[in-house]
């Protein structure tokens, strides 16, 4: 920090401060090089922590929500896999689609979507959601929840199987490993 700006920190607001201390750290944490090893310590375990504890916000309005209670069940259990079925968006990280979307629907599935803390992802399920299915024709139905929503996995299936629904979520643990997210400070 300059002298010149000493008797300047007693006469700014609280959030010139902040900002003043968050560009002395980040500036601080880069030309000494301890940034990256910040970075090389907590990436790991930022990804071992999203990838293991996955709260998906179940969307099913069809067979497939079925499939996706099936496993939960014994036989499957996916919560040995650290998955969790959430009710709130905002507890969430991963959007599973599953039955088919229909414009009336459309609106309120992107606000959830919305609502949904960063990082997240989106699955869809069952050959409704990837494709409208047997109603893929039809005036009211949408072609796909990836013409709105971004999707990370698709899962095929009429319906999927729930060995394949855990499938999915493992090639979404995967896809998470390779990201390596954690960064401590963004450049």
């Amino acid at each position: 920090m300059d002298i010149d700006l000493s008797f300047q920190a007693m006469t700014m607001t609280a959030k010139q401060f902040s900002e003043m201390s968050k560009n002395f750290i980040r500036e601080t944490m880069v030309t000494t090089g301890a940034k990256k090893a910040i970075d090389k310590l907590t990436a790991p375990i930022w990804s071992w922590g999203q990838r293991n504890a996955l709260y998906p916000l179940h969307f099913g309005i069809a067979c497939c929500a079925l499939e996706m209670a099936a496993s939960s069940g014994a036989r499957f259990d996916a919560e040995r896999l650290g998955i969790i079925y959430r009710s709130s968006p905002r507890q969430s990280d991963v959007l599973l689609v599953n039955g088919w979307i229909s414009a009336k629907i459309r609106p309120s599935l992107k606000a959830l979507y919305e609502q949904m803390p960063a990082p997240k992802w989106v699955i869809a399920m069952g050959e409704c959601s990837i494709s409208g299915g047997p109603w893929y024709d039809a005036y009211n139905v949408i072609q796909g929840v990836d013409t709105f929503l971004p999707v990370d996995i698709y899962i095929p299936g009429c319906p999927p199987r729930p060995d394949a629904l855990l499938d999915g979520f493992l090639k979404l643990n995967r896809k998470i490993t390779a990201e390596n997210r954690g960064s401590f400070l963004e450049d």
